[in-house]
């Protein structure tokens, strides 16, 4: 071993260890092990910078914005409307054809939007066969994966690692190659879903569901310290607005910003505006606490009261709030509603939510008027869970172009005509050209930062190679399998091997990043032990994907865990036994389809 293997060993140890404790977001991760490795020249400079001309990365930005196009169109609703109308049906053949729906669509764009389409369609079929949503949504997550897995272009994995082949010099993947697996996963999940579902998901409660029906609908009110009242210089406490009067201060606005208030300490000024959250009871009371002023002060607009609804909804994929607290977004004043709590990972919180940085996931429990509501509903970057956004009838119009375009894709790609990267970039600039997604859009739903994950594990992939660290490790696993394995079993207890490495650290890592570390690992294997690379790298590409035992393996299952109130067992009690049902699949078809010599 060199200092360089021993180095190149340091660095996958450091990554995953940083994408373990996500103190640090994995695009920088990325570019810091790209950049150490140019730094310590454990590749040539030139070979480096080369992994930016992968066509990889430049593939998958391009399907984000043909998967956009096609969602913003409502392509999707068209398929996900007549679900409602299944509610009638028992619930394993409602679980079976919404994975089957949700699996088919997922074969042809990114899965992401997919589930983010279909999660209000769910919460909503929930509703009425009286079942709780957590019923529902780990089985469209997997769902999205399995459907995935089926064709070249179903999800990202595929389109990273063949890139990774062609730039190899190997054959890159067929558009349907990876079908002869990927159906028959699909299939056997989608009636293990529905068959042992009811039994293994649980019944977790969403954050408005266990508030009253009395709590959900609250009025909102504003009230104003007019000069000279003689609440100047008082604490809320001081000033008795408390909880226990029947209504409560939900924020208070000085100078045009929601300040962080202690109702013990921080003294009210003069133009203070307190926004109070109370019930019909509770309005009177409030409007009847001296010192306070509820008609418009000289020159501003009426401060009227409005009945708000309590409503849930979710930090959108590639939102640009992400990143930012509610206090820096100026969260009341920039969307008309209040944040009440937030639900990450199987928590709520209540406390100091002004200053937490929100995520991909986050669960708002916000209160807003009706028209505030909409208002969010028009924009991209909170889901709500009541109903999906409609697009305009305008945009139904050009959904032929946006199928037209991806069938384009695909037939160019089977057919030998286009390859698939050019394909996709033809086909996503033609979206912008007629109008079907708008550039800004288009650049909008793009994961740069999946992008920049890539092409750092690229790099270090590609340092993997050059070092020589893949052979070094290639040839310690099979001088470690001959010594233990008979010879007539050695084959398959390789595949085996291979598969399940790269489905452990797809629970732990990006789906992305382990097809980039594991490819050179499985081709230096295939070339160390004289046994075939295709059915090595098939069972990388399928375990790099089949991620359900953990709500951190792959995006969609982050994005419903807190929808769902689930916690972190749950994903564990389902997801296990179908990563079991999948490797036993993966250890029959891929021998009988890509013989192992």
């Amino acid at each position: 071993m060199t200092w360089q293997i021993a180095l190149v060993f340091i660095l996958i140890v450091g990554a995953i260890v940083a994408f373990l404790r996500e103190k640090t977001p994995p695009d920088i991760v990325a570019l810091s092990l790209f950049v150490i490795v140019v730094a310590a020249q454990l590749v040539p400079l030139e070979a480096a910078f080369a992994v930016f001309s992968n066509p990889a990365p430049i593939t998958v930005g391009a399907m984000f914005v043909i998967s956009a196009a096609l969602v913003r169109c409502g392509a999707l609703d068209y398929l996900a409307g007549p679900l409602d109308r299944v509610a009638v049906l028992p619930y394993q053949l409602v679980v079976f054809l919404l994975v089957a729906v949700v699996a088919f669509v997922s074969a042809w764009i990114n899965n992401t939007p997919v589930v983010v389409v279909f999660v209000p369609v769910v919460l909503n079929l929930a509703r009425r066969m009286g079942l709780p949503a957590s019923k529902f949504l780990i089985p469209i997550s997997y769902a999205a994966v399995l459907g995935g897995i089926t064709t070249l272009i179903g999800t990202s994995t595929n389109l990273v690692a063949n890139g990774i082949l062609v730039s190899r010099g190997e054959p890159g993947l067929g558009m349907f190659e990876l079908a002869w697996i990927g159906i028959p996963t699909a299939i056997i999940g989608a009636l293990y879903l529905s068959l042992a579902g009811k039994r293994l998901l649980p019944e977790r409660e969403t954050l408005t569901s266990i508030l009253s029906e009395d709590e959900r609908r609250e009025y909102l009110t504003e009230a104003y310290v007019p000069p000279g009242s003689h609440l100047i210089g008082k604490s809320l406490q001081a000033a008795g607005v408390t909880r226990s009067r029947g209504f409560r201060v939900i924020e208070v606005v000085r100078d045009g910003v929601g300040i962080d208030v202690d109702s013990a300490v921080t003294p009210l000024q003069e133009g203070d505006r307190l926004v109070i959250a109370c019930r019909p009871s509770g309005i009177a009371q409030a409007r009847a606490t001296p010192g306070f002023d509820f008609t418009a002060e000289a020159g501003l607009e009426q401060i009227a009261s409005h009945e708000s609804v309590v409503f849930e909804g979710a930090v959108a994929p590639n939102s640009t709030i992400i990143g930012q607290s509610v206090s820096e977004l100026n969260f009341r004043q920039r969307f008309r509603v209040v944040v009440l709590a937030i639900h990450r990972q199987g928590q709520n919180v209540r406390e100091k939510l002004e200053t937490l940085p929100l995520q991909m996931g986050d669960i708002l429990l916000m209160m807003g008027t009706e028209q505030a509501i909409n208002g969010l509903r028009r924009g991209d970057d909170i889901i709500l869970f009541d109903k999906p956004p409609l697009p305009s009838w305008s945009l139904h119009k050009r959904i032929p172009l946006v199928l037209a375009t991806i069938a384009g894709v695909v037939l160019g790609e089977t057919l030998d005509i286009l390859p698939i990267q050019v394909g996709a970039i033809a086909g996503a600039v033609f979206l912008c050209l007629t109008g079907c997604i708008k550039p800004r859009e288009a650049y909008e739903s793009i994961e740069w930062e999946l992008l920049f994950v890539i092409f750092g594990m690229l790099a270090l992939g590609l340092a993997m190679q050059h070092t020589g660290a893949a052979a070094w490790l290639a040839h310690n696993i099979v001088d470690g399998i001959d010594r233990f394995v008979a010879a007539p079993h050695k084959p398959m207890v390789m595949l085996a091997c291979v598969y399940l490495v790269t489905m452990i650290l797809t629970e732990i890592l990006s789906n992305n990043a382990v097809a980039a570390l594991m490819l050179p690992i499985a081709l230096g294997l295939a070339a160390e032990s004289g046994l075939a690379a295709r059915p090595l790298v098939i069972a990388v590409i399928i375990a790099a994907s089949a991620a359900f035992s953990t709500p951190i393996g792959y995006q969609t299952n982050t994005y419903i865990y807190g929808i769902g109130g689930y916690k972190f067992r749950d994903f564990v009690k389902v997801g296990v036994p179908l990563n079991i049902l999948c490797f036993v699949v993966a250890m029959i078809v891929i021998p009988f389809v890509w013989p192992l010599r």
